[in-house]
């Protein structure tokens, strides 16, 4: 096992991680304000100090940068607890896009970027999104589509285009915006308060617990300057498979915990209700829903863990994490599901928090690569791995 700590000091880490996700976060959850950003995003806030109280903090930054110094194994364990609330990840410092955002600019950004941006991003004082998928016929899931440009000037570059779906928009401080120059696919970093980037709206979707919105951009004659610039110019595309494939699999931890939740309160429900003279969690058909349902986690969570111990090696991990990414967004789903099922009547409704933990996970089919976008790449990967041999 990949172990930043001894073992002991690890297992009372995510045990003091467990009692606060149970004793203070879920209790902490109102399903009333399952729409209302702002309120969730304080109550988050409120939280967050509650938790670098008991040193639970970003799990992947280093330690001298004030973060856990995780491996991506340990962060398996971590981000499940932590994914087991709607409120954890982002009480956590490990939410989606500012974790992955936050991994990608610690490669990437320059001195600058890393004073003006990266760190103020990793203390939580402000947030960041991820600006590439675009209205058609621009970018969607295949990325060679992008239409905005970046037109280089004397004084920077001059960027136009429209951008939509974009996660964490409504309430980001700036975005990493994914743009076409004459040397191809690249990113810049421009701040909300830009002249020329304008959050057309906030594009209602069936998730609740939305902290940051999911918004429609245009960029219009927005300028920057030359060190808006990130990385290297034309590898946008070669920066995104790097922060996309860390972003899935911190997916996958999250959402199986949210799923074994879903479970879990299923169990619960079956244990004490009757149906049919005995009680529910007695009858065959549940039996078989719960025990697919803990062999589909079972698997799920061994496929994020070999992933986990691949790249804590160095290996690239891109054929494989698309497998996991493909197999635990689809097992995740079918376990809430069954938990919906089983809770029957109180499952579709809004007393318990099934159906809301369903429709946060079924988004995660279509985030960061729809099922059937990485089945073709799989599928080609292989053919191409038989054909060379």
């Amino acid at each position: 096992m990949s172990l930043t700590r001894p073992p002991a000091e690890f297992s009372a880490l995510i045990a003091e991680l467990r009692n606060f996700m149970d004793t203070v976060v879920i209790p902490s959850e109102d399903l009333k304000t399952a729409h209302d950003g702002d309120a969730i995003n304080k109550q988050a806030s409120e939280l967050r100090v509650e938790a670098l109280k008991r040193g639970l903090r970003a799990p992947r930054r280093a330690v001298s940068d004030g973060g856990l110094g995780l491996s991506w194994e340990e962060c398996c364990f971590f981000l499940e607890e932590a994914g087991r609330s709607f409120l954890g990840p982002t009480t956590l410092q490990c939410a989606a896009p500012g974790q992955p955002d936050i991994a990608a600019l610690e490669k990437l950004a320059s001195p600058w970027q890393r004073e003006r941006y990266l760190e103020p991003l990793a203390r939580g004082d402000i947030r960041s999104c991820f600006a590439m998928t675009e209205p058609a016929p621009g970018a969607g899931s295949d990325p060679r589509m992008l239409k905005t440009t970046a037109t280089r000037t004397d004084s920077g570059w001059v960027i136009n285009g429209d951008k939509w779906f974009i996660s964490g928009a409504v309430r980001a401080d700036f975005a990493i915006v994914v743009a076409r120059s004459d040397a191809g696919v690249s990113w810049f970093l421009v701040d909300k308060s830009n002249p020329g980037f304008r959050v057309v709206r906030d594009i209602p979707t069936m998730e609740p617990f939305d902290a940051g919105g999911h918004g429609e951009i245009r960029l219009e004659n927005c300028k920057v300057g030359p060190q808006a610039l990130v990385g290297e110019e034309g590898k946008g595309l070669e920066h995104a498979q790097l922060r996309l494939e860390g972003a899935r699999l911190f997916h996958c931890m999250r959402w199986i915990g949210l799923s074994s939740r879903a479970m879990s309160v299923a169990q619960d429900y079956a244990a004490g209700r009757d149906s049919f003279g005995t009680r529910l969690s007695e009858h065959q058909m549940v039996q078989s829903m719960v025990a697919d349902a803990h062999i589909s986690l079972y698997a799920a969570r061994l496929m994020t863990l070999d992933v986990a111990r691949k790249l804590d090696r160095g290996e690239s991990i891109r054929h494989e994490s698309s497998m996991a990414k493909v197999f635990v967004s689809e097992a995740v789903n079918k376990v809430a599901d069954s938990a919906v099922q089983i809770a029957g009547a109180p499952g579709i409704s809004e007393d318990l928090p099934l159906s809301m933990i369903l429709r946060m996970l079924r988004p995660f089919r279509i985030y960061d690569g729809a099922s059937e976008v990485h089945r073709a790449a799989i599928a080609r990967r292989a053919f191409s791995k038989r054909l060379s041999a």
